[in-house]
């Protein structure tokens, strides 16, 4: 019997070693492409992203290669809004980045009403820098927050809880 449980301990030792080694070569893999493996053109469109790149996930260099894919086929105009864009994405912070991510959600959730109200007060809130050239953006009070439409949600004009 000490035997039998001895030889079966030491078989399942073999087997979760085997499996944690698999699991480890799996998570080892390098994401792909790596930045060296885009093309040349890929990567001058992309190039504000360079210094992320590998530590980018899957599925966000993914996104990032099929607009780079639509890139050739972009006004110049939108062409030189994306690289402002994708310069001022790589200099967030990872935090900045998800709290971007979280914003976009919820603007997401938004009826298509009260979207359309944000998208008015984000209007309202840039004619306003406009007619103030003296203001620096970074001197201005902060953009309007979206409010989400469901019943515990702030009323509209009331200022978002503190990020905690």
């Amino acid at each position: 019997m000490a035997k039998t449980l001895g030889a079966l301990i030491t078989a399942l030792c073999l087997a979760f070693s085997a499996a944690a080694a698999q699991t480890t070569s799996q998570t080892k893999k390098s994401i792909r492409p790596a930045w060296s493996e885009l093309t040349p053109a890929q990567q001058k469109i992309l190039s504000p992203l360079a210094p992320g790149w590998n530590k980018m996930d899957n599925a966000r260099r993914k996104k990032w290669l099929q607009i780079a894919e639509r890139y050739p086929r972009m006004k110049p105009q939108e062409q030189q809004r994306l690289q402002k864009r994708m310069q001022a994405w790589a200099k967030l912070t990872p935090g900045e980045r998800r709290a971007a991510r979280e914003k976009y959600q919820r603007l997401q959730r938004l009826t298509p009403a009260k979207r359309r109200e944000v998208t008015t007060q984000w209007r309202n809130y840039q004619r306003s820098l406009a007619a103030h050239p003296d203001i620096s953006p970074s001197d201005a009070p902060p953009p309007p927050e979206p409010v989400e439409s469901d019943a515990g949600s702030p009323a509209p004009g009331t200022p978002a809880p503190p990020a905690q």
